[in-house]
C-alpha cells in the first residue's frame, strides 16, 4: 500500500496593493475608449498602478511581513525564500535576494521563479516539494508584478487589463492535520510562446533604441488565440488536480482563478463545472495582476471568512509560456 505523502499547508497569508487607483475613466481620457467599452469586454472597472519609485520588491516584501506575522513566524525561520514575478526590478540580482535582505531573512536560500501568471501556483508546489523533502521547516511563497512598468498605454487592447499588486504565503508542514496541499498540476508549452510575449529586453535582443521607438519591449499579446487556450487548459487543469486529490467539482467550496478578465473566469468556471456563486472574482476592482492574482485572493477570501477550516478550495492559473497549473487545497 502506497504511504501517504506528508502534507504541507499555507499557514498565513498577505497582500499589499499601492493606493493610487487608476479608473476606466481615467484611461478613457488619453485612449480612444470607454468605460462601457472596457467593462463589457473584461469586467474591469479600475486597477491599482504603483509610482514610479515602487517596484516590485516594495510590493513583494510588504505582502510578505503581512504574511509573516499572519503566520507568527520570524525573518529567521524562514528555509526558502521563493518570488514568482513577470517583472522583475533589474535583472541581476534576483528580486528574491532584494525581498530577503528587506525581510532580514538571512537564513533563506532565495530565488526567482518566472511562470508569468501561473507563477504563484508553480511557487507553492516547489515550495512544497522543497519541504517534504525534508531541507526546511518553513518556505515564503511570494508574487510581486508591477504590470504597469511593461504594458503599452496607448493601446487599449492590453493596457486596460492590468494591474499592480503583491501576495504572499507562508507553507510549513500541516503537521497530520488533514489539511494542506492535496494535489497539484502543471503545464507549460513553449511552443505557443509567442502569443504572450515581450520580444526585447533580454540577452537575445537588448534594450536599444530601436526597441524603445518600436515598443518591442512591452507585453503583446494575442488576444483571441490566449482566450482559447487559457479556458481549454484551466479547465483540463482542474480536471487533473481533484481526480488527484479525490474530488469532484460538487466537493469545491471554493475556486479561485487567475483573474486575468471576467469572460476566461466565467468560461473557465463552466467548464470545470463550478457554479459560479462558488468562484471568487475581484477582477473589477484590481484587473490582472499576473501571478499576485490569486494570493491576492485567497487573501481577501481569508478576511471574508469565504475559506474556513476545512474548506475544499481549488486554485488554478495560466500565463505566458504558455504555463498553466491548478491546485487542490483542504483549508
Amino acid at each position: 500500500m502506497k504511504k501517504p505523502k506528508p502534507l504541507v499547508e499555507i499557514a498565513g497569508t498577505g497582500r499589499f496593493l499601492p493606493d493610487n487607483v487608476v479608473t476606466n475613466e481615467d484611461l478613457a481620457k488619453s485612449l480612444n475608449t470607454s468605460d462601457e467599452w472596457i467593462r463589457s469586454r473584461t469586467g474591469i472597472r479600475e486597477r491599482r498602478i504603483a509610482p514610479d519609485d515602487m517596484g516590485a520588491a516594495d510590493l513583494g516584501t510588504g505582502a510578505a511581513r503581512k504574511a509573516m506575522r499572519s503566520a507568527g513566524v520570524e525573518p529567521g525561520e524562514i528555509d526558502v525564500l521563493i518570488v514568482a514575478t513577470a517583472t522583475p526590478d533589474r535583472l541581476l540580482p534576483s528580486t528574491a535576494c532584494d525581498i530577503q535582505a528587506r525581510l532580514g531573512a538571512s537564513n533563506a536560500v532565495a530565488f526567482d521563479l518566472v511562470a508569468a501568471c501561473s507563477g504563484f501556483i508553480y511557487g507553492l508546489t516547489l515550495a512544497e516539494g522543497y519541504l517534504t523533502a525534508g531541507r526546511g521547516e518553513v518556505a515564503l511563497v511570494v508574487s510581486a508584478e508591477k504590470m504597469s512598468s511593461i504594458v503599452d498605454w496607448e493601446d487599449r487592447s492590453t493596457c486596460v487589463l492590468f494591474g499592480d499588486g503583491g501576495g504572499a504565503a507562508v507553507v510549513r508542514p500541516a503537521g497530520g492535520s488533514g489539511r494542506g496541499i492535496l494535489s497539484s498540476h502543471l503545464r507549460s508549452d513553449g511552443n505557443l510562446s509567442e502569443l504572450l510575449v515581450r520580444p526585447a529586453g533580454g540577452a537575445l535582443h537588448p534594450m536599444s533604441h530601436a526597441a524603445l521607438d518600436e515598443k518591442t519591449h512591452l507585453v503583446r499579446m494575442k488576444g483571441r488565440e490566449v482566450f482559447k487556450h487559457a479556458v481549454r487548459n484551466m479547465a483540463e487543469a482542474c480536471d487533473h488536480a481533484l481526480q488527484a486529490a479525490g474530488l469532484t467539482p460538487d466537493d469545491v467550496d471554493l475556486l479561485i482563478p487567475h483573474q486575468a478578465n471576467m469572460r476566461i473566469i466565467e468560461s473557465t468556471a463552466k467548464h470545470a463545472g463550478i457554479d459560479m456563486d462558488r468562484v471568487y472574482v475581484n477582477v473589477e476592482r484590481y484587473g490582472n495582476m499576473s501571478s499576485a492574482t490569486i494570493p491576492i485572493a485567497i487573501d481577501e477570501a481569508l478576511e471574508k471568512r469565504l475559506i474556513v477550516p476545512g474548506s475544499n478550495v481549488l486554485l488554478v492559473a495560466f500565463g505566458a509560456g504558455l504555463t498553466w497549473g491548478a491546485m487542490a487545497l483542504r483549508w
